[in-house]
């Protein structure tokens, strides 16, 4: 062939070309997309007939078109990707609470199990049978289902990158069924009996918070008083106190762990900002919840002068006895014991705010202002109070009925009555 004839059959720059090698079998080279470096990313297939070279090259091009080609480079594990995946993409871009979730899931439970795994190699059965494994240890399915969401996010960021190509085994996978969890609130005559107990107790208003409004732990330990309005009846919900995390101070020479280290570094903030619109929210108070505040901060005053220079003014509503906020931990012992001291059952602190929601619904306060007190951002959370209020209200019209319209004395059946 002449170098005319060459010329004239040769490809355009980014077009597929085949060819018979000296080696005897038939090459495909197809343009596929652009590497980091700028060059063009050719990759190459082989077969033994033009028959199935042809078919070869046309199924990558349709690959191609439909975005579907794995990128080139290297062949990842499932514990590289997860590492890469939480350090370099998630850590940057989330709370520190969901970075610390999806830590624990990725370390202990998915490079252990699933880890040795290439990633276009992963099946939905390695996953299931990860999940049965896992409660078969003790996990509960809502620890197996946290576990599931982590890896199915991880897994479409990877398809997204084209690490690869098809179904992401996580969507497939079935994980174990997740029983809600059961709502049991305090009813009104065992929220007076708590709330007449800590009355007189030092930073008793914080609990009147907790139970009448409804805010969860570090929103309560993170207001200000800046945040509060007691002239207007309101406060405006803008941070949480965050519990502390550490780190050891020794290089892990104590050989205890790092929040016991006499020499612990505290890695995480003492605060973060409240960043969704449903938790930034105002919520009003009521009036005898005014005047425990006022009474709350009147007290606070008098321990500021008692502890002069030793008072560490940063503004906190509920403080220790020299004005730094209040530890989580110190605060859900406080709870407990409270709790044991009136004879109520045991409960987590996180129930006090499911009593709260219950009273605000069993009041008929409509779905959307609950959302707004309580900082929901879906309704599927006022659904999940439901039978707990229709329960109630059924009860209270029962002893209504009984009341109003009770038999006298020998008549049972009003309808007799009718009758006769």
């Amino acid at each position: 062939m002449t170098d005319k004839q060459q010329k004239r059959n040769r490809q355009p720059n980014g077009a597929s070309s085949i060819y018979l090698g000296k080696d005897g079998y038939w090459h495909g080279r197809i343009t596929v997309g652009v590497r980091d470096d700028g060059k063009p990313d050719r990759r190459h297939v082989m077969r033994t007939t033009r028959k199935e070279i042809t078919k070869a090259v046309r199924d990558l091009e349709r690959k191609r078109d439909k975005g579907a080609v794995p990128e080139a480079g290297k062949r990842w594990r499932v514990a590289a990707w997860l590492t890469y995946w939480l350090e370099e993409i998630t850590k940057p871009s989330v709370s520190e609470y969901t970075y610390s979730g999806y830590r624990v899931d990725v370390h202990h439970h998915l490079i252990p199990g699933v880890g040795e795994h290439w990633l276009d190699k992963l099946q939905p059965e390695h996953l299931e049978r990860l999940y049965k494994k896992m409660q078969a240890n003790g996990s509960k399915p809502g620890t197996a289902h946290h576990v599931h969401r982590t890896v199915r996010a991880a897994l479409n960021e990877a398809r997204k990158r084209k690490k690869f190509t098809g179904d992401n085994p996580a969507e497939l996978a079935k994980p174990p069924k997740l029983e809600e969890e059961e709502i049991e609130p305090y009813t009104v005559e065992e929220i007076r009996r708590f709330l007449e107990l800590v009355a007189d107790r030092r930073n008793g208003a914080r609990w009147a918070i907790a139970l009448a409004l409804g805010l969860r732990q570090g929103e309560a330990l993170g207001l200000k008083w800046a945040d509060v309005n007691l002239a207007s009846g309101t406060l405006r919900v803008r941070r949480s106190l965050l519990r502390p995390k550490y780190e050891h101070g020794c290089e892990d020479a104590c050989g205890r762990k790092p929040g016991l280290c006499p020499q612990k570094v505290r890695t995480n903030p003492l605060t973060k900002d409240t960043k969704s619109r449903a938790g930034r929210r105002p919520v009003g108070l009521p009036d005898p919840v005014v005047a425990l505040l006022r009474r709350h901060r009147e007290i606070q005053g008098k321990e500021r002068e008692a502890a002069q220079d030793h008072w560490s003014e940063g503004g906190w509503v509920f403080t220790d006895e020299f004005g730094r906020p209040l530890n989580t931990n110190t605060d859900y012992r406080e709870w407990k014991a409270i709790l044991q001291q009136v004879g109520l059952r045991e409960s987590r602190l996180h129930d006090a705010r499911h009593t709260a929601a219950t009273v605000l619904l069993i009041l008929r306060v409509p779905d959307r202002a609950v959302m707004a007190l309580m900082g929901w951002s879906s309704a599927s959370m006022a659904n999940r109070y439901q039978h707990v209020v229709d329960e109630v209200r059924a009860d209270v019209a029962d002893r209504l009925g009984g009341l109003i319209w009770e038999a006298p004395q020998g008549e049972s059946d009003p309808g007799s009555r009718q009758a006769n």
